[in-house]
């Protein structure tokens, strides 16, 4: 017998040169889904390791698929692209709302 649940399962196939990758974002997505605060120096540490991996695999035909799968791991990719990109993963109405918030804030500042 199976249990019922809201939550469902997605199975993505990547190529091996991804493993570490995914290995590491789904850390990062359980971390982030946990409810509980981490440790402060062991998560910037698995940031610091999703985000040198994604700058590793940035050319890897794979990698929007498993950044679809991982969305902590998508946000940490778009922070890193924001210059060059902006909010290139974000659904259209959020990164709306991010850019129109940012250019308010920045105008508050320089009123200052």
């Amino acid at each position: 017998m199976s249990s019922s649940s809201n939550a469902t399962t997605r199975v993505v196939r990547l190529p091996a040169t991804l493993n570490n990758l995914a290995n590491l974002a789904a850390m990062l997505e359980k971390v982030e889904r946990s409810g509980r605060a981490p440790d402060a120096g062991q998560y910037r540490q698995l940031v610091e390791r999703v985000s040198a991996e994604l700058l590793r695999q940035a050319a890897e035909p794979a990698l929007p698929e498993l950044l679809e799968a991982f969305p902590s791991a998508a946000e940490l990719y778009e922070n890193a692209n924001y210059q060059a990109a902006g909010l290139c993963l974000s659904p259209l109405d959020r990164s709306v709302q991010t850019e129109q918030a940012t250019r308010q804030m920045l105008q508050s500042l320089m009123r200052r």
